[in-house]
């Protein structure tokens, strides 16, 4: 019982440390309007959603993400906390990253959201 809470934990700071780096040396949109304009233009390299996000604006995020060709991770944690992980005072509900920087975050989230998808749908 402890070592998933242990394990889950242990991905949450590993992804919030991803993002503050890509805070700081990479390019991004925040917002759902900045987003969807983002994948529009196909300048969005990965899109982070949080746990809190209507359903139909999530869904809506996600069919255009995937006309783009590009990842979504959902957050586990809901706006104000990945408001907070993006060094922010202010909620977020949904980030594009367009330019990771010194970040391996495109490499690392695709990966891992789609594994946790992957039990669901079969």
């Amino acid at each position: 019982m402890v070592a998933p809470s242990k394990k889950g934990k242990k991905t949450i700071e590993s992804i919030n440390a991803r993002l503050a780096l890509v805070m700081k040396s990479g390019k991004y949109v925040l917002g759902y309007r900045q987003t969807l304009k983002a994948l529009r233009q196909g300048k969005a390299k990965l899109v982070i959603i949080g746990n809190n996000t209507p359903q139909l604006r999530k869904s809506e995020i996600e069919y255009y993400a995937m006309l783009a060709k590009t990842g979504v991770h959902h957050y586990n944690g809901n706006n104000i906390e990945l408001g907070t992980a993006c060094g922010k005072y202010y909620r977020v509900g949904t980030l594009a990253i367009t330019d990771p920087g010194d970040s391996d975050i495109i490499r690392s989230m695709p990966s891992t959201g789609e594994q946790e998808k992957t039990p669901a749908q079969s």
